[in-house]
């Protein structure tokens, strides 16, 4: 197995903060287990505000378990997760109930998820879809939502003389297009994307990441993105962290992590993309 030492390790994780203001995402101590298995180990971050926190590791590492506890899909055994927003600053997420978590998700998260069917109602129109995050959240006047959907579907440059078709008949690479869309609906303060590319030709991959870099400068998006593509996370990321067996065994700038990591687990990744 691979491992660092401990002191060297801490040295690593206290990346350089490039910002005066309070973390909008600050995560404590979160642990997840499924019978026996951990699969997510005591895992602390925080993400400011306008910054994107790119979570890397192989298959199994437990990042996609994170982001779902980031998402409130999943409740921990352990730990604590707040955003610094008007009126939930300061407040447990996991102890809200039911109905709050609910609207926390749909009005102050959005998520793109790697299967668009996880995301989608793949019968639905791609306007529908993105309204529909609208509707749950009360609107009700049929032109505020279509105007809504239009605008964020135009956004997440989706072709709009196909905002009455159903992702079913779509590509891949427009199906991404409309989960972020729908994902942007509601203006959220916090977006995660699960290998937003992952099976998309490289040429739609370049305009997806085209599109992602584009709304962030322009919207100062807070996004924690979470692949196992390097190149994905070198091209979006300000701060990378890198998890095996649901542990962080390395953290910092993404540039200094990518090229001169310190942990034997991640010169592995670094050199196998390589």
């Amino acid at each position: 197995m691979l491992m660092a030492s401990s002191n060297h390790r801490a040295a690593r994780l206290d990346a350089p903060r490039l910002v005066q203001h309070p973390p909008l995402l600050r995560a404590t101590g979160l642990t997840k287990r499924y019978g026996g298995r951990l699969a997510v180990d005591n895992v602390s971050l925080e993400v400011y505000p306008g910054e994107v926190l790119g979570v890397v590791g192989e298959s199994g590492s437990g990042k996609s378990t994170l982001l779902r506890m980031l998402n409130l899909e999943e409740q921990p055994d352990a730990g604590t997760y707040t955003l610094h927003l008007d009126g939930i600053a300061g407040q447990d997420l996991f102890a809200l109930d039911r109905f709050d978590r609910r609207q926390v998700q749909i009005q102050r998260i959005g998520v793109v998820y790697q299967n668009p069917h996880l995301g989608l109602r793949m019968r639905f129109t791609s306007s529908g879809n993105v309204a529909e995050r609208l509707l749950i959240a009360g609107e009700r006047s049929f032109e505020t939502l279509r105007a809504a959907a239009r605008e964020s579907l135009s956004a997440s440059e989706f072709p709009l003389d196909r905002m009455d078709d159903p992702p079913r008949v779509l590509s891949g690479g427009m199906q991404q297009r409309v989960q972020l869309a729908k994902a942007l609906a509601m203006k959220p303060a916090l977006l995660l994307l699960d290998e937003p590319t992952t099976g998309l030709d490289v040429s739609i991959q370049a305009t997806v990441l085209d599109t992602l870099k584009r709304l962030q400068r322009e919207r100062e998006m807070t996004i924690v993105l979470v692949s196992h593509d390097l190149g994905v996370i070198r091209t979006l990321s300000d701060r990378v962290m890198v998890m095996r067996y649901g542990q962080v065994v390395e953290a910092g700038l993404t540039d200094q992590i990518l090229d001169d990591p310190q942990h034997p687990y991640t010169q592995q990744l670094v050199h196998a993309k390589l």
